[in-house]
């Protein structure tokens, strides 16, 4: 028996006061003061139940039967430290000190509401989320910053990162893969400020997309022919359209034979395939070295052996290496960068390229991405927050110093409703993509009639 687990069985029989930390003083103590507030009583059961026991050895129990072992053990503190407390109070009570012990403290009611996509902590008393692409304030609150520092301190640790005065900002994830972002004092100047961008623990699948119209069944057609294919895709798209979702959804298309390398910040990705190797940057350390880029990571996945390299987002230099890699034999490679159009895209893949150090001409860089990128798909986030692929268009060849390209589906905004919430439809262009006899000669046949002129859905 683990020294955790021989306190637990001391602490849950609870026979002996002088071992439960509660000498005959101090028990009367705290029940003469019955009038304690909520949260100077659920601080003190958390400083009694970190006081007696060994959390260097929480590893060694499953997390579902320490959870029900700890509770047992607050249940026997609540009812002795106060048992005056009524049933609600007394399981609230419960629930908050075992999500200060084992989680997130005050996030874990926002985490386990799977209506909330974003969680915006603008200092200790001031916390958004976002419903069904709508903002507005929660009623959940810190106590203090410093116990939202020590939240913070307890995300960011559980990846192997860092934030002080010296690192004032980090990215990290949490367990399901949500994304979180935290800047503390002094950048913050109002507290701590923490974003958290959820990623449900259950990955939406292409159904789901369907369902909400995020684009149509000739759409979802199209993108998996051009994976089975090997096509080299970029995802564009503004903070927030879903871009990373698509990427999901539309990673379980590749076969399960091929070895795919993912590199990322942050690791989000959920890959269903079993080979894959996944691999995430590194931030230097507290004397500024051992950083590991995603441009390190690219180099290095080349001699990986990969089929497929999915980057998460392409932001800078390693964007070269990227579509590098697309033309020298990792066809079918994805990656997704931020741009409002797809011919913003490829101004962004650009700038990016010039980051690299190189100055390459004008037409070289857009030679590289002309014969590099095959398809391009915009996502956009509309007004009152539905999320929808705007455009799917195929990136063709160079003509003079101009990247032609043609639009092969579209989504065409049509007005704003009664609640505020953009609606509008989708549409065939009539376009015939020139990468057909490459989808064939894959074995990936289309319907003939599938790029025929037509309106194909309306989401109103």
């Amino acid at each position: 028996m683990t020294r955790l687990q021989q306190g637990l069985s001391r602490l849950g029989h609870g026979h002996n006061a002088a071992r439960l930390g509660l000498s005959s003083h101090g028990s009367s103590q705290v029940s003469t003061s019955n009038n304690k507030s909520f949260e100077d009583l659920k601080r003190h059961i958390h400083a009694k139940l970190v006081e007696k026991l060994d959390f260097t050895r929480v590893k060694d129990l499953a997390s579902d039967a320490l959870r029900r072992d700890i509770r047992r053990v607050v249940e026997h503190l609540c009812d002795t430290e106060n048992p005056l407390l009524n049933r609600m109070e007394r399981e609230r009570l419960i629930d908050e000190v075992l999500d200060e012990t084992l989680g997130f403290g005050p996030l874990e009611a926002l985490l386990k509401d799977p209506t909330i996509s974003d969680i915006l902590v603008n200092g200790p008393k001031c916390i958004y989320v976002e419903r069904r692409g709508k903002l507005e304030k929660s009623d959940v609150t810190f106590r203090d910053n410093d116990h939202l520092m020590q939240i913070i301190d307890r995300i960011v640790s559980k990846v192997g990162r860092r934030v002080d005065e010296t690192s004032p900002m980090v990215d990290a994830r949490l367990p399901d893969g949500s994304r979180v972002n935290a800047v503390i004092p002094p950048i913050a100047l109002d507290g701590a400020s923490l974003s958290i961008r959820r990623f449900g623990s259950n990955p939406l699948k292409l159904e789901d997309l369907l369902n909400y119209k995020a684009f149509t069944p000739e759409m979802a057609m199209l993108m998996e022919a051009c994976i089975k294919a090997r096509l080299n895709i970029i995802i564009s798209g503004g903070t927030g359209c879903g871009k990373t979702t698509l990427l999901n959804t539309l990673s379980s298309f590749i076969p399960n034979d091929e070895r795919v390398i993912t590199i990322e910040d942050a690791a989000e990705l959920q890959l269903q395939q079993e080979h894959v190797v996944r691999l995430e940057t590194r931030p230097p350390n507290i004397e500024g070295k051992g950083a590991v880029t995603t441009r390190d990571l690219v180099r290095n996945a080349l001699r990986m052996r990969p089929e497929r390299i999915i980057i998460g987002e392409c932001r800078g230099a390693e964007t070269l290496d990227m579509l590098q890699a697309m033309n020298t034999g990792h066809a079918g490679s994805m990656t997704t960068l931020h741009a409002n159009s797809v011919r913003d895209a490829l101004a962004r893949l650009e700038t990016m390229i010039m980051m690299a150090g190189f100055e390459l001409p004008v037409k070289a860089m857009r030679t590289q991405i002309a014969s590099a990128v095959d398809l391009i798909i915009q996502a956009n986030r509309l007004q009152g927050g539905p999320r929808r692929i705007t455009s799917i268009t195929e990136v063709m060849n160079m003509e003079q110093d101009v990247i032609i390209m043609q639009e092969i589906f579209r989504y065409r905004q049509l007005g704003i409703d009664q609640n505020g919430r953009a609606y509008g439809q989708f549409e065939a262009t009539g376009v015939r993509p020139s990468f057909i006899n490459r989808l064939e000669a894959k074995g990936v046949k289309l319907p003939s009639n599938m790029f025929q002129e037509r309106v194909l859905m309306r989401d109103y």
